[in-house]
């Protein structure tokens, strides 16, 4: 989508004007449309209003919440998608018009690799013409930020047999240098001589070898520097392994299962394409988790990185064993804090449905209150859930130092406290598990890989 700012409108624009009261639009608007648009006005359930030939929409931005702007934005993107080839929006209120252009962006992602009539469903909608309150540098802004978004939901909605975790980190590496940061990646045989027990024995029944991907973005202009780790799961195909999922269609969505990694490195993608002045390191552990001749098998035992045994009781709890030996990598960087991201729970799931995600872990309350008020700012929502050590007596293993399996009630909580075990820094841990992927598309969300994660973590960082 080409976005670009313009001085004035005309008659040939098809317009959307933004405006808390009508009589804001009194000089841009003809008679006939002022007249039409202020009889609608009084209508206090309209959101926004199309004039007669369709030309020109005003959306009532009076005391309204960001995201009912956005949700609006939705709405009209959908109607002038396959309609025009541009659009013109106009504003006077910078936050707004942000917002409204959020929304309508989020809504134009399209994911068409696979289709051989691409072209045709393609929307018509190109351009968009901007007029009033913004700048180039906030339109830059958003626009990555949004690219980064759109490259993540690009992330999960490839099938494995594109996105296996060697391609992950192709993908990951080549937007690094794209954007100015540095990627490492460590094949098999590093991961080998790190001893990383997780990873390896998730990955013993795949006959795609496991990566290992290091992201680092540090500007000249840091503000922090002990760095800030964001850790993502990268089980990029999730069978259950020996522990076959059970139920119908529970595989189905399962390539979605890297979610967690494209919500990290599409957040440190948009830091470094926007300079935000925040050091911050990502750690990505990926592999498939398939039931192969050497799989692991429920009963062994794992010597994880740190020397930590544990018994596994299930091996479709493999999330946390990757994760589980990126999260001791991270204490190497001695960090101010560490977040991860995973679709990590079917009780994430549960508890709060697809509109949320659940945060939980041992940081100071204020990092929590700010994720939180970031969540409510971006309305990719995340809730807290309690953290007390009680829930580590359902690890405890009659043969090893911990189990990778906690008790059937509160399994989102035992997960995280299995994590945090190897954790040495101040702690937050994020399951995403319910709005990382929908299967009925959800307003400016969509359907599919939705990017969960991405712009609540920007703000977040942003602002800390």
């Amino acid at each position: 989508m080409k976005l670009t700012i313009i001085k004035s409108t005309t008659k040939a624009h098809n317009i959307i004007f933004l405006a808390d009261k009508i009589s804001d639009l009194k000089e841009q608007l003809s008679k006939e449309n002022f007249q039409y648009f202020r009889k609608c006005w009084k209508d206090e359930d309209m959101q926004y209003i199309k004039n007669i030939q369709g030309y020109v929409f005003v959306v009532k931005t009076a005391q309204k919440d960001l995201d009912t702007i956005r949700k609006t934005a939705f709405s009209i993107h959908d109607i002038v998608k396959n309609h025009y080839k541009e659009v013109c929006v106009s504003s006077q209120n910078l936050q707004k018009t942000l917002t409204f252009l959020e929304g309508f962006l989020l809504s134009d992602y399209q994911f068409l690799k696979y289709f051989k009539d691409a072209d045709k469903r393609k929307h018509t909608l190109n351009q968009i013409k901007l007029h009033g309150a913004i700048s180039q540098k906030e339109l830059n802004e958003l626009q990555n930020l949004i690219d980064a978004v759109y490259w993540a939901r690009d992330l999960v909605n490839e099938p494995v047999s594109f996105m296996d975790a060697i391609q992950l980190a192709k993908e990951i590496k080549a937007k690094g240098k794209a954007s100015n940061y540095k990627v490492e990646v460590l094949g098999k045989r590093k991961i080998e001589s790190l001893k990383m027990g997780g990873l390896l024995a998730v990955n013993k029944g795949s006959e795609i070898p496991p990566t290992f991907s290091i992201i680092e973005y540090k500007p000249k202009n840091a503000k922090n520097k002990q760095p800030v780790v964001l850790v993502g799961k990268g089980v990029v195909y999730d069978t259950g392994g020996l522990s076959l999922k059970p139920t119908a269609h529970s595989m189905d969505l399962m390539k979605s299962d890297m979610g967690g990694a494209a919500t990290m490195a599409a957040t440190i993608d948009a830091l470094a394409k926007n300079k935000i002045p925040v050091y911050v390191i990502g750690l990505i552990p990926a592999t498939d988790n398939r039931p192969g001749k050497t799989a692991y098998a429920p009963g062994d035992v794992i010597t994880m990185f740190d020397g930590t045994t544990i018994e596994v009781l299930n091996t479709d709890a493999e999330g946390r064993m990757i994760l589980a030996d990126a999260l001791t990598y991270a204490n190497k960087y001695e960090p101010e804090l560490v977040i991860d991201a995973a679709t990590l729970t079917g009780a994430a799931v549960r508890a709060l449905g697809t509109k949320t995600s659940i945060s939980m872990g041992n940081a100071k309350d204020v990092y929590f209150r700010k994720l939180y008020k970031s969540g409510q700012k971006t309305n990719d929502k995340v809730f807290r859930f309690p953290f007390w050590d009680e829930w580590k007596s359902e690890l405890k293993s009659d043969i090893a130092d911990m189990k990778n399996l906690g008790g059937p009630n509160a399994g989102m909580i035992t997960a995280g406290k299995f994590l945090e075990h190897f954790v040495k820094y101040p702690y937050i841990h994020i399951d995403i598990a319910g709005p990382a992927f929908l299967e009925t598309a959800d307003s400016y969300h969509g359907k599919g890989g939705t990017g969960a994660g991405v712009r609540l973590l920007y703000q977040f960082l942003k602002e800390l």
